[in-house]
This record gives C-alpha cells, sequence and structure tokens, in this order.
C-alpha cells in the first residue's frame, strides 16, 4: 500500500502495482513519523483490525487528555491516513473519525460512501440528479435504503440502481385504474405536504440487496420550475444521507441570461434541529460562489470533520441557494428555443393596490395553546404592516361566528389597529369547528361592502382564512362546503387558506383555495409558526396587479398554458408556456394587459424567434448535462401543463370531465417521463438473464402532487384588438431640434416658425390653460457646444416635458429621453426602450419603445413628444426631446404659452412693397413671393416681419415651409420671451398678464 494524493487534494491510499520490489521504499530515518503496525505488518491478515484497535484505545487516552482544538486534529488525521482499501472495483471515499467510524462499525447497514448532488437551472427551470455510493463490506448481503427528500412540486424524470453487476432502470408506466372506494381513498390522501419529510416535502424511497463486499449505485433525477416568493427564487436540495459519508458534495449551476441580480447561499435548515443561531446568515462550511453576469455556480463539499461538527447523525439538512433576476416594467422575459417558448412576467416599481381583507381564525378548542398564541402573534405583526389605503375586519370563528365590525370593513387607522389587537388578544379557544358557516359570513360580509362602495375596480379583495382542524360543527361534508363556498364567492375576490399542524384537512383547504382563485400553506407546528404565517401573508400583502392578461397572435401559438389572472403580487411570477405554430415567422408578437387602482396598463413588443445564440446553452460552463437541459423550454412546458391538467382534475367535480384530463395529462406525462399522480415508476432489470442475488423496490407515493402556487384561466385565444395609438394624427405645431418652433395654421394656410435662444436651464411654458382646462406644459432646456463653423455659440434642447394637469384631480407626466414618470396620487416609472401604456380615467400616456410618447387628456387633449436619441453622439448632439401638439380641442380660447397663444387664432401674411402701403396677398397664392417686398404677418392687430425659410420635422421626415420671425420671435409673440420662463418644472403660474410682465 502506498499513499497517494487523489482530486481536491485529498490524500488517499490505495493498492497498486507500484507497491513492488522493483520499487523498494525509501529507507525510514530516524526523523521519520511511522504509524504503528502490529506485528506480521501490513500484509498480515489481522493487520487492519489490531490496527484499529489501537487507534481506537489511543484516541480515548488522548481525548482524555487533550482540548477540543487536538481532538478535531487527531480526527482530521484520522481521516487522512485511514483509508478504505480500494480493491473495489469502485472508487470508495475516506474513512470517518473515531467515533463516527466505531458507531458505523457497530451497524449492519450499508456505509454510503459518497453522496453527490448536481443541479443545472436554466431560466428558472431546474434538473437535479441525486447519487448515492452504498459499499456493503460485511460477509453476508444486506439491505440498503436510498432515502431523498424532494420539492412536493417537482416531478421524477429518471431512476436507476446499480448492485454489483446488475442495473436496475426505471421506466415511467400508467397506473391501473383504480375502483371508485380506491380513488376516494386516494383522494383523501392527495396533496399532503410532507410525507415523512420536512415542510413543502416528499420523500423518495428506494431499497435493495447488496450482496456482500459489493457496492451499489443509487441515481435520481428530478425537475421543478423554481417559483418566485418574496422577491427571490429558491432552490433546496435535501442533504440527509442519515450518516457521515467519505465524499460529500452539491453542485450548482445557473443560467439566467436577463442577468442574475443578487445571489445568496442560506445556512442549512433542518427544521427538526433545535437551537440554530437564528443570527447566522453565513453559508455552510466549505460553500464555494462564483459568479459572473448571467452564470453562478455554487459548490458545498464539507469534509467528514465538517459534517461532524454540523450534524453527527448525517441529518445536515437543506442547502437552499436564494437568487433573482435582472427585470423592468416590459412584458417580461421570454425565452423561446426549439419551437417552444416561456413567458416570465413579474414587474416591478408599481405602486400596491388597496387591500380589502377579511381574516377569518379558528377559536375553537384545539387551538388551545401554542398554535392560538403563535397565531395571534402574527396576527399583530399583520395588522401593524397594513396600508393607510386598506379596510379590514376580522372574525374568529368556533362553534358559532363573531365579527368584530358588524356588516363593514373599517379603514386601516391607529384606533382601529389597537381595537382590533383587543379583539384578537381576547379570543379563548372553546367549541368545534365550523368551516362552513365561517367561510359564508365572510364572503357575503365582502360581497356586501364591495357592492356598496363600488370599490370592485380599484382594489383587491381577499379572504385569508386558518384553521387547525376538520369541519366538527355545522356543514360537515366536504363537496358541500366547497359548493357553497364557491356559491358565495362567485370569482369576486379570492380565497387564501392556511392549515396549522397535523390534524388539518389539507386537501379540503386546497380545493377552497384552488377553486377561488387562492392559494393555500400548510404550517407545521414548531417555533417559527408564527413567523411561517407571517411569510405567507407577506407573499399576498401587497397586490400590484389585477385582471392579468398575457396574449399571443391565435395563428402563431398553440396550446398555451393559463394566460389569464385575477391579481399579481409584489414578488411573484406569472410563467405561461406553449407552443410556436411558425418557427420560421421571425417573431412572437406579444402583449400584457393589466390595471393597477383605477389604471389600466397594455405592455406590448415583438420577440426575435431566431435568436439561437441568447437561448442555448450549448458551451455554457457547466450546463453539459444532456438533451434534457438543452430543451428545457420544451420541458417547462410540459411540466406546466401537467401541472394545470391536474388543477383543472382536482377542481372538477363531472367524471367525465376528470377522465379526459387525466388521460391528456397520462399521455404527456409518459411523453416526458414524468412521474405524477397518473403514472408510476416500475423498475426493470437490463441483462435479466444474470443469475439474481438479490431484489429492488422503490415508494413514490406523493410525488409531483403539489400545484403551481398562482393560479388562473385561460382566455380565448388570439390578441384583443386595441386602437392603434402610434397612428394618431400629429400636426405641424411643435417645439422640436435647437429648439426650432412651428405654429400650423390650418385656416389661413399658413405655417410660422421662430427660435428662442435660451440658456441651458431655462424652463420655457410651451402651454398654459391652467385656470380653464387645467393643462400646463412646460419644457426643459440642456445646452451643447454649437458645431463647428456655425454662427451660434451654443446650442440648446428639450431635456424634459412636464405635462400638469388637475382636472378631474392633480396629477403630472415627466418624459426625458430615457424614461416617463407619471404619478396621479401613485408614482409609475416606466422606460422608454419598452412599449407600454398606461391610462386612467382622463389620462393615457403611451410609450413606443425608442420612438415618442403619446399623452392623452380627458380625451379631447394630446401631445406627442419625440424622443430623439444618439448612437455615437458627435460633441454638439445631445439625447433629446421634440414636443408636438396632436389634438388641443380641449384647450381654451384663453390658453397661452409659446405655442398655446396660438391656437385660437389666424393670421394673415401681407407685403409692403419697399415701405408703401400694405397691401394684402392672396392666402391661396403658392410659391415663393417677391423677394423685394418685406413680408409682414398681421397677429393680433401687430405687424410683424418674416421672411421664408424651410424647416425639417417629425426627426427630419417632412419638410415644412414656413414665415420666420426673427430676434427670438420679438412682436409674433406676447411681451419677450423671458415672461414665458418657469421657476420650475411643476410651475402652473396664473394668466399671462397677471403673473408675468409684459
Amino acid at each position: 500500500m502506498r499513499r497517494r494524493r487523489g482530486s481536491g487534494g485529498e490524500r488517499l491510499l490505495s493498492a497498486s502495482p507500484a507497491d513492488s520490489p522493483s520499487q523498494p521504499a525509501a529507507r525510514s530515518s530516524p526523523n521519520t513519523k511511522r504509524a504503528f503496525l502490529p506485528p506480521g505488518g501490513r500484509g498480515h491478515p489481522l493487520a487492519a483490525p489490531l490496527t484499529m484497535i489501537f487507534l481506537l484505545w489511543f484516541c480515548w487516552g488522548f481525548s482524555l487528555t487533550s482540548g477540543q482544538q487536538d481532538s478535531e486534529l487527531l480526527a482530521r488525521y484520522l481521516e487522512e491516513t485511514l483509508m478504505v482499501d480500494s480493491n473495489f472495483p469502485y472508487h470508495v471515499a475516506r474513512r470517518v473519525p473515531r467515533q463516527g467510524r466505531f458507531l458505523q462499525r457497530l451497524e449492519t447497514r450499508p456505509r454510503m460512501a459518497e453522496f453527490t448532488v448536481k443541479s443545472t437551472i436554466i431560466s428558472r427551470y431546474a434538473f437535479t440528479t441525486v447519487s448515492c455510493n452504498m459499499v456493503n463490506s460485511g460477509s453476508e448481503a444486506k439491505e440498503g435504503t436510498f432515502e431523498m427528500q424532494i420539492p412536493a412540486a417537482a416531478f421524477i424524470s429518471n431512476f436507476t440502481m446499480i448492485i454489483g453487476d446488475r442495473i436496475y432502470h426505471g421506466e415511467v408506466t400508467a397506473k391501473v385504474k383504480k375502483t371508485s372506494n380506491e380513488d376516494k381513498e386516494r383522494d383523501n390522501k392527495h396533496s399532503s405536504p410532507t410525507d415523512g419529510g420536512e415542510n413543502g416535502m416528499e420523500t423518495f424511497k428506494a431499497s435493495g440487496t447488496i450482496p456482500r463486499k459489493t457496492h451499489a449505485i443509487f441515481t435520481l433525477h428530478y425537475e421543478e420550475l423554481l417559483q418566485r416568493l418574496l422577491g427571490k427564487y429558491e432552490y433546496s436540495v435535501s442533504i440527509r444521507p442519515q450518516q457521515l459519508v467519505g465524499r460529500l458534495r452539491v453542485e450548482v449551476n445557473i443560467l439566467e441570461n436577463s442577468g442574475i441580480s443578487s445571489l445568496e447561499v442560506l445556512p442549512l435548515h433542518n427544521s427538526k434541529q433545535r437551537g440554530i443561531k437564528k443570527d447566522d446568515i453565513s453559508p455552510p462550511p466549505s460553500t464555494v460562489i462564483g459568479q459572473t453576469k448571467t452564470l453562478a455556480k455554487v459548490t458545498f463539499s464539507p469534509s467528514v470533520v465538517q459534517q461532524t461538527q454540523i450534524a453527527r447523525n448525517g441529518i445536515l439538512g437543506d442547502f437552499i441557494i436564494r437568487y433573482d433576476v435582472n427585470r423592468e416594467l416590459n412584458v417580461g422575459d421570454v425565452q423561446i428555443l426549439n419551437g417552444y417558448f416561456v413567458h416570465y412576467f413579474a414587474p416591478q416599481d408599481l405602486p400596491p393596490l388597496p387591500k380589502n381583507v377579511v381574516f377569518v381564525l379558528d377559536s375553537s378548542a384545539s387551538m388551545l395553546g401554542a398554535k392560538l398564541r403563535q397565531t395571534k402573534d402574527a396576527l399583530f405583526t399583520i395588522l401593524k404592516d397594513l396600508r393607510p389605503e386598506d379596510h379590514f375586519n376580522v372574525i374568529g370563528f368556533a362553534n358559532r361566528i363573531k365579527v368584530w365590525q358588524q356588516d363593514r370593513l373599517v379603514p386601516v387607522t391607529p384606533n382601529n389597529i389597537r381595537d382590533a389587537k383587543k379583539y384578537i388578544h381576547n379570543i379563548s379557544p372553546t367549541g368545534g369547528t365550523n368551516i362552513n358557516e365561517a367561510v359564508q359570513t365572510s364572503a357575503k360580509l365582502l360581497n356586501n361592502y364591495i357592492a356598496q362602495n363600488d370599490i370592485d375596480a380599484r382594489s383587491v379583495s381577499l379572504i385569508i382564512f386558518l384553521t387547525d382542524g376538520r369541519p366538527t360543527v355545522g356543514e360537515m361534508q366536504s363537496s358541500k362546503i366547497l359548493s357553497n363556498t364557491k356559491e358565495a364567492i362567485r370569482e369576486k375576490f379570492c380565497l387564501f387558506t392556511i392549515g396549522i399542524g397535523n390534524d388539518v384537512d389539507y386537501k379540503l383547504l386546497e380545493r377552497m383555495s384552488l377553486e377561488n382563485c387562492g392559494m393555500t400553506r400548510r404550517v407545521q407546528e414548531d417555533e417559527d409558526a408564527a413567523a411561517q404565517l407571517k411569510g405567507f401573508y407577506d407573499e399576498i400583502g401587497t397586490p400590484l396587479l389585477s385582471d392579468i392578461r398575457v396574449d399571443y397572435p391565435k395563428d402563431s401559438v398553440e396550446q398555451v398554458t393559463q394566460n389569464l389572472f385575477p391579481n399579481y403580487f409584489n414578488g411573484s411570477e406569472i410563467v405561461i408556456a406553449g407552443k410556436l405554430i411558425e418557427r420560421n415567422s421571425g417573431k412572437l408578437h406579444v402583449e400584457v394587459t393589466a390595471s393597477n387602482a383605477d389604471k389600466y396598463i397594455l405592455l406590448k413588443t415583438d420577440v426575435a424567434i431566431d435568436v439561437p445564440s441568447k437561448n442555448d446553452i450549448r458551451g455554457s460552463p457547466g450546463m453539459e448535462d444532456g438533451k434534457e437541459t438543452q430543451n428545457y423550454a420544451e420541458r417547462a412546458w410540459s411540466y406546466l401543463t401537467i401541472k394545470e391538467l391536474l388543477n383543472s382534475w382536482l377542481k372538477s367535480d363531472d367524471s367525465e370531465e376528470r377522465e379526459h384530463l387525466m388521460d391528456k395529462a397520462k399521455s404527456l406525462a409518459l411523453t416526458y417521463n414524468f412521474i405524477t399522480p397518473f403514472t408510476s415508476l416500475k423498475m426493470k432489470e437490463l441483462h435479466a438473464d444474470l443469475p439474481k442475488e438479490g431484489h429492488a423496490s422503490l415508494s413514490t407515493e406523493g410525488t409531483g402532487e403539489r400545484v403551481q402556487s398562482l393560479q388562473g384561466h385561460k382566455a380565448p385565444p388570439g390578441v384583443p384588438k386595441q386602437p392603434d395609438k402610434q397612428r394618431i394624427k400629429i400636426s405641424r405645431t411643435s417645439a422640436d431640434g435647437d429648439p426650432h418652433f412651428v405654429i400650423d395654421f390650418p385656416s389661413s394656410k399658413l405655417a410660422v416658425c421662430f427660435n428662442i435662444d435660451g440658456q441651458p436651464g431655462d424652463i420655457l411654458r410651451l402651454v398654459s390653460d391652467h385656470n380653464e382646462s387645467g393643462v400646463t406644459v412646460n419644457g426643459q432646456l440642456i445646452g451643447a457646444p454649437a458645431p463647428p463653423n456655425g454662427h451660434k455659440k451654443q446650442r440648446t434642447y428639450f431635456s424634459t416635458i412636464t405635462i400638469l394637469s388637475n382636472k378631474p384631480e392633480r396629477s403630472y407626466v415627466e418624459i426625458t429621453p430615457t424614461k416617463v414618470i407619471l404619478d396621479d396620487g401613485e408614482r409609475f416609472i416606466l422606460p422608454c426602450d419598452r412599449s407600454v401604456t398606461v391610462g386612467s380615467s382622463g389620462l393615457e400616456v403611451s410609450i413606443f419603445a425608442n420612438s415618442s410618447v403619446t399623452v392623452a387628456i380627458q380625451g379631447t387633449i394630446s401631445f406627442v413628444i419625440l424622443i430623439h436619441q444618439y448612437k455615437n453622439p458627435a460633441p454638439y448632439q445631445r439625447n433629446h426631446l421634440g414636443f408636438y401638439i396632436s389634438n388641443s380641442k380641449g384647450l381654451s380660447p384663453q390658453s397661452h404659452g409659446l405655442l398655446g397663444q396660438f391656437l385660437h387664432h389666424e393670421v394673415k401674411l401681407t407685403q409692403d412693397p419697399l415701405g408703401g402701403s400694405p397691401q394684402l396677398v392672396s392666402q391661396n397664392s403658392t410659391g415663393e413671393p417677391n423677394p423685394r417686398p418685406v413680408n409682414m404677418l398681421k397677429v393680433k392687430g401687430r405687424l410683424v416681419p418674416v421672411v421664408w425659410k424651410q424647416r425639417k420635422i417629425y426627426n427630419g421626415e417632412q419638410e415644412v415651409d414656413c414665415w420666420f420671425a426673427k430676434n427670438n420671435a420679438d412682436k409674433l409673440i406676447d411681451g419677450d420671451y423671458k415672461d414665458y420662463l418657469a421657476a420650475h418644472p411643476f410651475d402652473t403660474g396664473t394668466s399671462f398678464g397677471v403673473a408675468n410682465r409684459l
């Protein structure tokens, strides 16, 4: 035997042909440290046992006389020097420290030599492979058990076992149709969130007989779509080998093309452990994190000593990674690959919607003790987090229903919050559980409030229902409770249910929420129950949008998953997937419509279909796991479609419909090799002609049954027809460029133009009609050097256009070349590089990506702001804006400003022949006038000398013939141009003659 250095710098011992007389060992010097060898040398049959006995005796004595640090050093020495003989055909890892090794020798189960997890996450879709290597070094066959907790929402996609020379491969098959009684029994078990595992996890279990002196390899594959909660995607993998492992490694590779904005690795989580330091937020020991803009790699490979420090029993806990991606307010991230698309929609920077919420709290006798105390603590915190615009009420139920505030919801005020806390504090547990009447009372209360206050379109209404048991009073039949609940709510609001403890009827709560656009959550009875309750509320406590609809052209896509959602909550995400009908169309049009308070939002864009460089993962580091990962979009579509079918199957009471849904889900699961409630995994042995030495069995009951949290519906296919806002007629009345002003007089068939040579920082009042229509438009100038050989010393452009309106309510729109800020009591920040429409009663803002912004007021006033951006600007160029008046019908005759003062006036053009009496020139005259006479404009009784010019507008697309007034429009405008300077962008001023000097 000789010592060699293995991968990762680990020192290993193995037998090798190099240990031969031709290569004699170096002679030992007096200073050479040598391990104790029993008589007979290394090759003696008693060498290993005697060495172990001596070392155990030495360790025991050493531990009595040495400190903790010396003990750990000794453990590391044992770890590095005591290795398993590698004569086995497969690599066997290191031995464990003395205590763990001694305990393992007392056990009869096979030893786990290696436990590895490799995960690849591509655009939130995770592929996980778990491999376990067990060794039976005993003299007789032993049962080897592989047990793994996997997320309840995951689908197992493959499983293999290699026991010695025998290979067992998992094959997904359709489940045999059960009898009605068996089906009911299974329904009662369905969706239990735990099966001996942690909350939100299911347990996969497989076992096989391992012959003596043989090893076994178990390999499990599963897939899941990561859900976004509280602004983070969370990937969790269970590290519970139930014994110390010689070689343990977790590797997670993440690829997000939109960019990884944040990433963190949490401490190992195990709810069954006590005494965990809550202030410890550092990653587990040996964790290594590497990250670029779009890629991240996280590894966790604790040594045996580090495992011992975490948990001596091998139950380390959940290894958790949380991350998020870059996003803006647009249609979202659309991934297209190999004829499939996945659309992720999670806007941010939106003002929250007001809530109307009824808290329904179980106060039956079973809530006595910690459950009720922790529930009250959570509700106290939740009440404190309600916003001033919210309304709420509290209901306690047991045998009877007790409503805090009869027949109404109250606003959030300090006094109401104080009184609600007193009411909750005084709730005492007694009696049974009347679930049906509690739901009916809360639904009636909320329905009446919505009807009486006409707030359905301006807020989000919901019921948060909490119980720890099953119905024991009143209506106790689940089917009747479900139908009563659906009839009472009538799709007007959502029901969110929380089950506390292990005695709750989780299936009933799940169906109650699924059938009423809500979510359900199970809370374990432990010290973190209050935090779990608060965490669930945080997920739904900030609604940002309602009535979200995502549309694609019906002739472009097919088999699209749910695309109509009642609510979008801050920190969550809406995911839609589908198949492309025509892959060669070049682009996919996407439209998203939604509501925010009294505003509606329309987002639309075209997504390029042929983008292999963006969505193809081949060549990306750590992404070489196989064809499944390279078809992640298709796998995500199949995953979502099966979840949707399972959801519909759960909600349906029609036997024929359930049969149809089950057949569709089963067919899809068989195609993509998923274990679902309708399919099972059968083990088949390859090379079955070999003599049998053992058996293999497994259990997958309950895996893959958890449905997606955010529920929606399917809208009719196709993109609803919307008016093409980009074709709004734009008049020539404008201020654009340097800035060059153009005023169109349609009745006179004339155009007048002039320049304003302002200073950088000046704010020019373009339209002022604050007292009548309530509209004011101000433009702020930015400076730039003049072009070479020009007659000007500097140039000025509009950098910001501010549009203010005080009717029907005060609001403003601030526009720059990069963003638009809309504030009508709620503040929106919209990027200019995405097409979006935001509207409310009286005000609508439409952005056409990198092109223009249209602002419409009361349907009678509209302005168009052109966006001028330069990819490589010259020194004298600046990104700037151009302002155009599209519709001025709603502006009054008293409107003023550099442009507004001419909207309700006409002009006449005259000629003064070398100082003679002016003569009217025909208004229909075309062509250039005689240059010798002096051309004069008659406007408001004043004569203004003008010259003929041509101006380019609309980004140079159109040329305008106009009469130019020199000297900053001297005599053309009322007063001097300095009279049109505003104090700040939001200055509305008063009438021109009163507030400003003439």
